[in-house]
C-alpha cells in the first residue's frame, strides 16, 4: 500500500465502497429468490382477479416472469443499473415513485426516534458509570433490560391505551388531527407545515410521532446504553483522570470536557448503524400507530406478492444501512487520527 496518507485514504473508500455495492448485490439476489418462494401468481395480481386464463400469461410474458429465475434476476439487475426498480404488479405504480411518496415519513419517525435514543441513553449511561456497581447503575440497568424485552406490539399497544386513550396526552394513530391539512412538498408532516408556516400543525404532527417513536426507539436504546456505560467506566479508570479529581476539578467539567469525548467514539459508530436497522424495524411500528411509511408499504407488498416493490423497498432500506455506515466509518476517520492510521495502515 501507498504511503502517501490521502491515497491510503482514497483506497480505503475505495474498499469500503466495493464492500458496499457487493453487500447490496447479494442482498437483491437474496430477497429476489426469497420473494419467488411465496405462495401466488404475480402475474395474477398484475392482470386482476376477472382476468382470463390468456390474459394472464400475456402479463407474465410482458413482465418476464415466464423466464427462469436467473434471467429475470439479471433483467432486474440491468434495469436496476439504469435507475429503474420497475413497476408494481399490485397499483401499477413506478415502484420509485411509491417509495419516494412513503419513504419521507419514515425518516422522520426514525430521526426522532434517534433524538430520543440519544438523549435519554447519554446521561443514564454517564450517571450508570458514575456509580459503578452502586444502587443507581444497578437500578438504571434493570430498567434498561426492561425495556428491551418488551415486546413492541403489546408496548405500542400499552403505550396507546395509557398515554392516549385514557391520560390522552398524545395521539394514538395517524400523522394529523382531524380537520388538519398541510400542503404536501417533502412528506415530512413537520417539515411540510413548518414550510406552510403553520406551527400549530408541525406541533399537532410532532405529538403524532412522539408514542411510534418511543416504542421505536426502546430496543435500540438498550444497545447503545450497554455499549456506552461499557466506554465511559474504562475511560473514567484512566489514570490522568484520577489526577484530575485529585486536583479538585469538578466532575462535571471531566465528564463534558474528557469523559464523554473519549467514549463516544464506538456509540456514534452504533448510531449509524441503528439508523438503518430502525427503518427496517419500523413496519411493526407503522402498522399499529396507523402510519403510511416503508414498513407498512412492504408489508401490502409482500402480501401482493409485488416482486418488485418488495425489491425496491428492501433495496432502499438496505441503500440506508449501508450508507449510514460508511459515513460513519469517514467521519470516525476524520475525527480520530489514531483510528485513521490504524485502518489505514
Amino acid at each position: 500500500m501507498a504511503n502517501n496518507p490521502k491515497q491510503q485514504t482514497a483506497v480505503f473508500l475505495l474498499r469500503k465502497f466495493a464492500t458496499s455495492v457487493v453487500t447490496l448485490v447479494g442482498l437483491t439476489a437474496f430477497v429476489f429468490f426469497m420473494v419467488k418462494l411465496i405462495p401466488g401468481d404475480e402475474a395474477r395480481v398484475a392482470a386482476g382477479e376477472n382476468a382470463t386464463p390468456e390474459q394472464v400469461e400475456a402479463i407474465r410474458k410482458s413482465l418476464g416472469f415466464d423466464q427462469p429465475l436467473p434471467v429475470q434476476f439479471v433483467t432486474f439487475i440491468g434495469r436496476l443499473l439504469h435507475g429503474d426498480l420497475g413497476t408494481s404488479i399490485s397499483t401499477h405504480m413506478s415502484v420509485a415513485q411509491g417509495i419516494q411518496q412513503v419513504l419521507p415519513q419514515t425518516i422522520e419517525l426514525v430521526v426522532l426516534a434517534v433524538i430520543i435514543v440519544i438523549t435519554v441513553v447519554t446521561p443514564l449511561a454517564t450517571l450508570a458509570a458514575l456509580h459503578r456497581d452502586g444502587r443507581t447503575d444497578y437500578t438504571i440497568k434493570i430498567l434498561v433490560v426492561i425495556s428491551a424485552g418488551l415486546p413492541t406490539f403489546w408496548l405500542a399497544l400499552l403505550l396507546q391505551y395509557g398515554l392516549g386513550t385514557k391520560a390522552e396526552i398524545f395521539p394514538i394513530s395517524g400523522r394529523l388531527s382531524r380537520g388538519i391539512s398541510v400542503p404536501n412538498r417533502t412528506g415530512s408532516v413537520v417539515l411540510d407545515s413548518l414550510l406552510a408556516g403553520n406551527p400549530m400543525a408541525a406541533w399537532d404532527g410532532f405529538q403524532h410521532l412522539i408514542l411510534p417513536a418511543i416504542v421505536l426507539a426502546l430496543p435500540f436504546g438498550a444497545q447503545l446504553f450497554r455499549m456506552l456505560r461499557a466506554e465511559l467506566v474504562q475511560v473514567l479508570a484512566r489514570e490522568h483522570l484520577t489526577v484530575a479529581r485529585a486536583k479538585g476539578i469538578p466532575q462535571r467539567q471531566l465528564v463534558t470536557q474528557h469523559v464523554l469525548p473519549n467514549s463516544i467514539g464506538p456509540s456514534i459508530t452504533l448510531v449509524g448503524i441503528q439508523f438503518g436497522a430502525m427503518v427496517g424495524a419500523a413496519v411493526l411500528v407503522e402498522s399499529v400507530f396507523g402510519l403510511v411509511g416503508i414498513g407498512s408499504y412492504l408489508t401490502n407488498a409482500v402480501a401482493q406478492k409485488d416482486t418488485f416493490a418488495v425489491l425496491g423497498g428492501v433495496l432502499v432500506i438496505g441503500v440506508l444501512v449501508v450508507a449510514s455506515n460508511f459515513v460513519v466509518d469517514v467521519l470516525q476517520l476524520i475525527r480520530d487520527p489514531r483510528l485513521r492510521a490504524g485502518q489505514l495502515g
